[in-house]
């Protein structure tokens, strides 16, 4: 197998960004006088994007005019609260870097609402990506698959020619239905029988493994 372009989850993939993700849900739970949420209660509820993520946290019974009170203060509090000590995985910056050298093409295609994305790029990954897309009108959550096409796109590379790799099941999914290569990422979120039920075409354990693709 030879591919032309590498296309990423970011959360759980790239970056570990639960910490922040806990702080900042909790946070804006905070300020709409909600009860606050357990590190592993935040870690089991994400993986579907940001107002899922909401959704889950918010008090049973809640209305969806609070709830969207809540998304909107989860999303303007994302770069004061939802970046402090969000970290990449060991090894990533160093496979990035491998990549580029390389000439391989790069983007990331996430569940996280795009102005999150765009913000934690150029904080933590300036300069490596050609294209980076998060959830927004044009951009539906995974595994609908328009995010990763539009970003083959932007980056000149046919789908066939793309690998993607995320750690969750959706993620897996968008692959497959964008006629893409799937890897999982063991070392994100999900269990990685969770993961296995996208039926990825292959696992990798460690960062380092992504070059032997």
């Amino acid at each position: 197998m030879s591919f032309d372009a590498y296309l990423f989850d970011l959360d759980g993939t790239l970056l570990d960004t639960l910490p922040d993700l806990h702080a900042l849900v909790n946070e804006a739970l905070s300020r709409k006088g909600f009860p606050p949420r357990s590190y592993e209660e935040v870690h089991s509820f994400i993986g579907n994007g940001a107002l899922a993520l909401v959704w889950s946290c918010v008090p049973e019974g809640t209305s969806p005019k609070d709830v969207d009170e809540v998304y909107q203060l989860f999303c303007s509090l994302y770069e004061e609260f939802g970046m402090e000590k969000t970290r990449p995985f060991d090894g990533i910056m160093e496979v990035l870097g491998s990549l580029s050298a390389q000439g391989k093409k790069l983007g990331i295609i996430s569940n996280k609402f795009d102005g999150g994305v765009k913000a934690v790029e150029e904080r933590y990954l300036p300069g490596l990506f050609g294209c980076a897309l998060g959830e927004s009108p044009r951009v539906p959550r995974k595994p609908d698959p328009t995010g990763l096409l539009s970003c083959a796109k932007e980056l000149g590379v046919e789908p066939g020619n793309c690998v993607y790799l995320g750690d969750s099941a959706s993620d897996m999914r968008a692959a497959h239905n964008a006629g893409m290569y799937a890897v999982g990422v063991t070392w994100g979120y999900p269990s990685v029988e969770m993961l296995q039920e996208g039926d990825p075409d292959k696992l990798i354990d460690r960062p380092s493994e992504i070059l032997d693709l």
